[in-house]
């Protein structure tokens, strides 16, 4: 079972992937310096380093699926 804290969604929008809001600044509507393309490789275990381009807030993405994005550090503690 994924540890739910270190999970964020997104959404992908017209081959565009999309946050609701950063974990870091609370931004609304954040457009990720993230591909579609690089998910399945995520998925399969590459990490990925996140700089969320509203705060240059960090995270390392380690996993994917459709609908969320698994970090190596929590997330839900921050005002989503």
């Amino acid at each position: 079972m994924l540890p739910f804290e270190n999970a964020w969604p997104y959404e992908l929008i017209m081959g565009d992937i999309y946050v609701a809001s950063c974990p870091f600044c609370s931004a609304e509507n954040v457009l990720l310096n993230l591909k579609p393309s690089e998910l399945p490789d995520i998925h399969d275990g590459k990490k990925r380093l996140l700089v969320f381009p509203c705060c240059h807030g960090r995270v390392t993405v380690i996993d994917a699926d459709q609908d969320y994005l698994l970090t190596d550090s929590p997330l839900a503690k921050r005002k989503r």
